[in-house]
């Protein structure tokens, strides 16, 4: 594995970083720095999304020929970094990053020419409905039914968790469509207008005091079977091929990133004794055990990748990435909460909304570490739990 970059990754590298510097305006930056939960609002990542889109930058991993850079593995990981340690907004990953590369191995050609380009503009806007009230990490026991009438299938049921419902117009959905057999089996992948009639989204509101989730129920909704991807009762196969893309991913570059930032947050808070927190030997000793386990995850991101350079899907050794990248996550988070001390304790809620005139209490970057600790603890929950991923990787990476 050679991770030295070639002079055309340079060159390619420079290209990024100048368009960043002209595009990127201090209110996106406001808006990167300031996010607390899994991406930001829909109103600034739209914002930058249009931004990508005129570029031609929107869609890294997509191929080419579907709208996307036809940029090779490394290119999508230079730009991912230079993303990370500029600031950007984080885009919604939910159809970008997950139905769209679904879509692109799964769906009919019908359904590939009317949603990619949409995706693609930003004119579709996605939510993802897989967990249930009792069927989260176990998902193939979920609920919500659809019942074939005709043309079209009717569903009934709810889902929840289900990240920026309230301001979706489509959601890609599993549903169950027979019980006769295994859970795995009878399970159908559908696509939904939001518009529908019969559809109630209510608000679940985070312990950060964010709304990022939502429970949305179904009453008798009709969804033309023209929106099923794959075969009926075969959802699971295509719901297994886009956790993929959910579980996968690089964390390494916005851990990098987090790393600095609380080097320098530490540098300039009080330990209490006369000195810094950087200097209190127990925290160093501990952000220098972190720095070691988050060079691990980044070479095997780097390994990862190469495999993808040669055409690999990430397939079960996304589950990897997950589960230390999620976990890694929470463990800086507590380091800065440590970092920062008493100046944990205030709601900063106003504070810490971009744009906002309201004076923080202690550095912008203060204000946003509980919260970012409280919203970071769904991780190793959500796309799957780190016991599930445990279980993919000792039976399909382990062999055992």
């Amino acid at each position: 594995m050679d991770i030295s970059l070639s002079p055309a990754d340079e060159t390619f590298r420079q290209e990024v970083r100048a368009f960043l510097d002209a595009e990127l305006s201090d209110e996106l930056r406001e808006a990167g720095r300031l996010t607390s939960g899994i991406f930001t609002d829909k109103k600034w990542n739209m914002l930058w999304h249009k931004k990508l889109y005129a570029k031609g930058w929107v869609a890294p991993s997509w191929p080419k020929e579907y709208g996307g850079t036809g940029w090779t593995v490394t290119q999508r990981h230079i730009f991912s970094s230079e993303c990370a340690r500029a600031g950007a907004p984080t885009l919604s990953p939910l159809g970008l990053q997950m139905c769209g590369p679904m879509l692109i191995g799964h769906g009919s050609q019908e359904q590939k020419d009317f949603y990619l380009p949409r995706m693609l503009s930003g004119e579709d806007y996605w939510c993802q409905g897989y967990s249930e009230p009792g069927s989260g990490s176990d998902l193939a026991s979920l609920k919500c039914k659809a019942e074939s009438d005709g043309d079209d299938y009717v569903i009934n049921g709810t889902k929840i968790w289900t990240t920026h419902a309230h301001d979706a117009n489509r959601m890609f959905c599993l549903v169950r469509t027979d019980s006769s057999g295994k859970p795995q089996t009878g399970i159908t992948f559908v696509l939904i207008d939001m518009d529908t009639p019969g559809i109630t989204v209510d608000p679940i509101i985070t312990l950060a005091g964010d709304h990022e989730f939502n429970q949305v129920f179904f009453d008798n909704v009709r969804v033309p079977k023209a929106n099923r991807v794959g075969a009926e009762d075969d959802g699971w196969t295509v719901a297994k091929y886009l956790l993929e893309f959910e579980r996968g991913g690089s964390y390494a570059p916005r851990l990098r990133v987090g790393v600095e930032r609380l080097k320098s947050l530490a540098a300039n808070q009080s330990n209490g004794d006369g000195g810094s927190v950087a200097e209190d030997d127990a925290f160093a000793s501990k952000l220098t055990a972190f720095e070691v386990a988050l060079d691990a995850q980044e070479m095997t991101e780097n390994r990862i990748m190469a495999a993808m350079s040669n055409g690999q899907n990430p397939g079960p050794a996304s589950s990897m990435l997950k589960v230390a990248g999620t976990e890694l996550r929470q463990e800086l988070d507590l380091l800065a909460v440590e970092a920062i001390g008493n100046l944990a304790l205030p709601d900063q809620m106003q504070a810490r909304q971009p744009g906002s005139n309201v004076e923080p209490i202690g550095s912008a970057d203060v204000m946003t570490k509980i919260p970012a600790m409280l919203n970071n603890r769904a991780g190793t929950i959500y796309g799957g739990s780190s016991e599930v991923q445990r279980g993919i990787m000792a039976k399909m990476v382990l062999g055992l």
